[in-house]
């Protein structure tokens, strides 16, 4: 409560302080400011400089012949100083009885370097751009709870600069992304978010209603089916960075909206997929940190440059537990599964085999590596392996690192007639409660019917992949605004 109270007098004074301002004819929140530098370029300017610029008041010392302020803006921190007959009086006063931390002002002056050696801006001309009500948080780098960061990020953003550089570090991965692609000869497109027919995963989805045409749509699960129409139209290299929605759980490796891309390209397979995958890791991390591949993810090195180490699904099986999984039958799995309290999506030889892995391989991944060669119940979506005689296993791999997987990839199924046939299986699941089966898509299907060449197709997690290039712990680390329980106000209604 006393903290209440304090904050109460805080805004009281400063609400006061923008009535004082309107009396005297000077608008708190003017309409423009003709900002010509940045800070940075202040930084830059030579001794001398004449600038006018602009930022957020983050701390104020007033000495009385002489004041400080700290101010920042998108570029950096600069330091301002309103000196007695070097600053006019009246933007002294003004800035001594009006400005508080949180404020913007606008000023012009002239570059100088401080007695101590810092370079700093001696104001000639100060105004209030927008008088802030509320004060910054006191020690925020003090605070220990996590969830109002995320909640509040705006504040976040404010008193961390290490969190914005996260930020921009995104934008630069996403940019050579669009970059190394682009050479490359890829085609970025656009999907849709909102469809009548889900697929793509396995995932349940969110459902909406669209009221023009009173029917349910779903929000999109992945794009992988309208990507691989485009490939049946003509385009034979195309990707999307899209958003993805889906209705499941939430830790720090699952936002329930989240940043996917997903790359198609016809005539290749899961073997130029991997290839590709690892090209575009190295490549980025190297754009976001120095040209180097080693990056320090909670105290351990972990190293992108390629190639990345290649293991089968049942090697890894194998090495982590001795059982040799392709000579086992299902009988054999079950007993193994039902003795290390292992559970078991289907009572199915490949279902076994994938959930022995979760439990006992997918921890222990640390350094970047493939897991290739997959069971062919674990997608309806995938080619048979070409070398496998029993048609047990698939063309598909999952990239691993500290101990999560970054993406999916198959030698895509383009067979008409099985694709059909394993949709309608997964309908049936589906009808049957398998909330995270695929429905049928009558008019993906019609599409393939048509043709579609070979092709090879990848979907990577952009979220994770800027939670391993930047080091951080968590999805929400990486995400502006990551989905948050809404709180409880004190009459028991959500804010």
């Amino acid at each position: 409560m006393e903290e209440k109270g304090r904050m109460k007098q805080i805004i009281q004074e400063r609400i006061r302080k923008i009535n004082e301002l309107r009396k005297q004819g000077i608008n708190p929140y003017p309409h423009k400011f003709d900002k010509k530098q940045s800070f940075e370029e202040c930084l830059n300017a030579k001794i001398g400089t004449k600038v006018k610029t602009a930022g957020r008041v983050i701390t104020k010392r007033d000495l009385g012949k002489i004041a400080f302020m700290n101010l920042r803006d998108g570029t950096g921190e600069i330091q301002i100083v309103l000196q007695e007959k070097e600053t006019p009086d009246k933007t002294r006063k003004l800035s001594k009885k009006y400005v508080d931390s949180g404020d913007f002002v606008g000023v012009g002056g002239k570059i100088i370097k401080t007695k101590t050696g810092q370079i700093s801006i001696l104001v000639k001309s100060l105004e209030i751009l927008s008088k802030s009500i509320k004060p910054l948080p006191e020690k925020w780098h003090g605070l220990k709870d996590k969830e109002e960061r995320y909640r509040k990020r705006y504040l976040d953003l404010i008193m961390n600069p290490e969190v914005r550089g996260v930020f921009k570090k995104r934008e630069i991965m996403i940019d050579a992304i669009r970059e190394l692609l682009k050479k490359k000869g890829f085609l970025e497109v656009d999907t849709p978010y909102l469809q009548t027919v889900y697929g793509g995963a396995e995932a349940r989805p969110f459902k909406t209603h669209l009221n023009a045409l009173d029917i349910n749509l779903f929000l999109s699960i992945s794009p992988e089916l309208y990507l691989k129409r485009l490939i049946v139209g003509g385009f034979d290299k195309v990707f999307t960075i899209a958003r993805n929605f889906r209705n499941e759980g939430i830790d720090k490796w699952h936002n329930p909206e989240f940043v996917m891309m997903e790359i198609y390209e016809a005539y290749a397979d899961y073997n130029d997929m991997m290839d590709l995958f690892e090209e575009l890791y190295e490549y980025c991390v190297k754009k976001i940190n120095n040209g180097k591949t080693k990056v320090n993810i909670g105290g351990t090195i972990v190293d992108f440059k390629r190639p990345w180490k290649r293991i089968t699904m049942a090697d890894a099986i194998k090495k982590a537990t001795k059982i040799d999984v392709k000579k086992m039958s299902k009988k054999e799995l079950k007993e193994f599964c039902e003795k290390e309290g292992i559970e078991a999506k289907e009572e199915e030889w490949g279902s076994y085999v994938c959930a022995i892995f979760e439990e006992k391989c997918e921890s222990s991944l640390i350094q970047p590596t493939f897991i290739i060669d997959h069971p062919e119940s674990s997608t309806p979506l995938c080619k048979i392996h070409r070398n496998d005689p029993e048609c047990r296993l698939i063309e598909r791999f999952e990239p691993f690192c500290m101990g999560t997987e970054l993406g999916n990839a198959y030698s895509e199924l383009n067979d008409p007639i099985k694709q059909k046939e394993l949709l309608e299986e997964q309908q049936k699941k589906l009808s049957k409660g398998d909330k995270e089966a695929n429905p049928y898509d009558k008019d993906f299907v019609n599409a393939i019917e048509h043709g579609m060449p070979p092709t090879g197709g990848v979907g990577i997690g952009i979220d994770r992949m800027v939670i391993l290039l930047t080091g951080q712990e968590s999805i929400r680390d990486v995400i502006l605004f990551p989905f948050m329980k809404p709180e409880k106000e004190e009459n028991g209604t959500n804010k």
